[in-house]
């Protein structure tokens, strides 16, 4: 079965937009965004994250730079976005220009305005087993496709292909944790890991985020499993996974195919993040 994050995330979008049409407020929930440089993939996303805001009714404050801007202007920009009471949530499009500090960059944005969930202190929270005010899109859309598909997390082996600071870690401490729809055994395999398929093959759910095209074939899956694929890459002039889809379909008991998969998730968890905060600071007011 084809689990299908396009679907899930326009039912989400749709609770999304009738929470935002019931608010009792003078102004819509809003989202400012940074986009620097002409990043044509960084340009598409943006757009696409845009388009979601206006079709459940958040307002969205552009701020693009050239490349060669200099890092203080960015975090002056920060800073003024930080203090500005009609923005809830702050989003910088990665990856950004070689000459800046991405981590600088990200721990300039107020934690609470942080609707990516990239800052330590939100991360920092979230491995700790507390609630952070927000937790990353892509982990959280994850979570929220595993549930919506009535897949059971707790007591399962899920085993995350990839270590990055945007899925594999934060994922691996969103499914262990001791809640009702987490409490998962987490195994994360890397690079550097020995005999990954042995251990790939053991997972009932199985995450891919290496960013490397087709490369999990059907023997590195054990059959009945979960499959989530993260990876968005580019082979032959055509968007293709981390999983060699068609070969391993039908060994798996579900699929999340690429494109239409986990990216809409991500963005409609960047959407609902931001609602969520407007909602705090309505509930602070």
């Amino acid at each position: 079965m084809i689990i299908s994050g396009k679907k899930i995330s326009q039912e989400i979008l749709g609770e999304l937009s009738e929470q935002i049409k019931k608010l009792e407020s003078k102004r819509a929930p809003c989202l400012a965004y940074i986009l620097v440089g002409n990043n044509s993939a960084s340009e598409l996303y943006v757009k696409r994250k845009v388009q979601a805001c206006e079709k459940v009714g958040i307002t969205v404050k552009s701020n693009c730079f050239d490349p060669d801007v200099k890092e203080q202007q960015l975090l002056e920009m920060i800073s003024s976005l930080n203090l500005d009471p009609t923005v809830d949530g702050i989003l910088v499009q990665l990856p950004l220009p070689p000459h800046i500090n991405v981590q600088q960059i990200v721990e300039a944005v107020d934690p609470q305005k942080d609707v990516d969930g990239f800052h330590p202190f939100n991360i920092g929270r979230l491995l700790l087993g507390y609630t952070p005010f927000f937790v990353p899109c892509t982990p959280l859309g994850i979570h929220e496709l595993l549930m919506r598909s009535s897949i059971q997390i707790s007591h399962k082996h899920v085993v995350i292909m990839g270590r990055s600071n945007i899925v594999g870690k934060p994922l691996a401490a969103l499914l262990m944790q001791k809640n009702t729809h987490t409490n998962a055994t987490v195994t994360l395999v890397h690079s550097h890991t020995v005999n990954t398929a042995q251990i790939t093959s053991q997972a009932d759910i199985l995450v891919c985020a290496m960013g490397a095209p087709l490369h999990v074939k059907s023997d590195m899956i054990k059959k009945g499993a979960v499959v989530i694929d993260v990876g968005i890459n580019r082979l032959h002039g055509k968007l293709v996974g981390d999983v060699d889809f068609e070969k391993v379909k039908p060994q798996v008991s579900q699929i999340t195919p690429v494109p239409g998969g986990v990216g809409p998730m991500t963005i409609a968890m960047l959407l609902s993040n931001t609602l969520r905060s407007y909602q705090m600071k309505a509930q602070l007011a």
